[in-house]
């Protein structure tokens, strides 16, 4: 007869359930192959947050350290749920309201040409925006200068409904989130996401990638000790390691010594 103890410790190394709709490949870090899209508390947080946002057509600030899967689990959300409304703009390094108007430009998917006038393109940008609620997500916020905060404030402030704009950042990143004055008031919820912890991690890994499978719990504790820290994207990149090295040797599964020998190939002074 089980005890309740054991119940608990049963259901406690339950994985997580897989998404009803996942991702696509290209969105896991590497393109994982074989990798599922799992419903973490940090993808089921983002998307409340997001719906929320959405409904209210308001800024959205997403922080995190860097491989916590923050752009993962916004580009997931808004692509499963909001495939006709999500506009990704990617920018460079210190973008310019010019870059603003171009990457809208191309999001928006208008004809021609984005116009040398500003005036007419942002007349172009605002006119398909207005047309249907959107979601601007914009990768390492941060980056940006304060005109393209007051660009962004423009476009929402014009639009009679608003306009929904996600602003990912890293935890050092959020110092220049805040420092932006418009946001107090148009920000829906500043949502911080949070590596996995150790509880999670024999519910994350094994539902991450079946590689995982046939590693107990105790091992993955060691390698997210020593190397992944709570990060998909550190998890992602060994998952990438040890695939490649069962390829090479032919062994079946990984086991303790070809895990420590791809640990030991991977430079571990960066976190990707």
């Amino acid at each position: 007869m089980l005890t309740a103890a054991a119940v608990q410790g049963a259901a406690a190394t339950q994985p997580f359930p897989f998404a009803d709709e996942p991702a696509p490949q290209e969105l896991h870090f590497l393109s994982l192959a074989g990798a599922r899209t799992v419903v973490t508390p940090a993808l089921t947080a983002v998307q409340h947050a997001l719906a929320d946002a959405h409904q209210q057509q308001r800024f959205l600030c997403v922080l995190g350290d860097a491989g916590v899967g923050k752009t993962f689990a916004v580009h997931t959300t808004a692509l499963t749920r909001f495939p006709d409304a999500h506009l990704l703009l990617r920018l460079g390094a210190r973008p310019g309201p010019a870059d603003l108007r171009t990457h809208l430009h191309h999001a928006l998917k208008l004809k021609g040409d984005p116009p040398s006038d500003p005036a007419a393109a942002d007349s172009l940008i605002r006119r398909a925006l207005a047309t249907g609620p959107r979601i601007v997500v914009v990768d390492e916020a941060d980056r940006m200068p304060d005109v393209c905060f007051e660009y962004l404030r423009f476009l929402h402030d014009d639009l009679p409904s608003g306009l929904c704009v996600v602003l990912i950042a890293g935890q050092g990143g959020e110092r220049a989130l805040r420092a932006q004055q418009m946001l107090h008031t148009r920000t829906a919820a500043w949502l911080t996401l949070q590596p996995l912890t150790r509880d999670q991690i024999p519910q994350a890994i094994p539902a991450l990638h079946p590689l995982w499978h046939t590693v107990p719990p105790d091992h993955l504790w060691t390698l997210d000790g020593h190397f992944a820290h709570g990060s998909l994207r550190r998890w992602a990149l060994l998952t990438h390691h040890v695939q490649r090295a069962l390829t090479a040797t032919g062994i079946a599964r990984p086991d303790r010594g070809l895990l420590r020998q791809v640990i030991r190939r991977i430079d571990t002074s960066r976190r990707p």
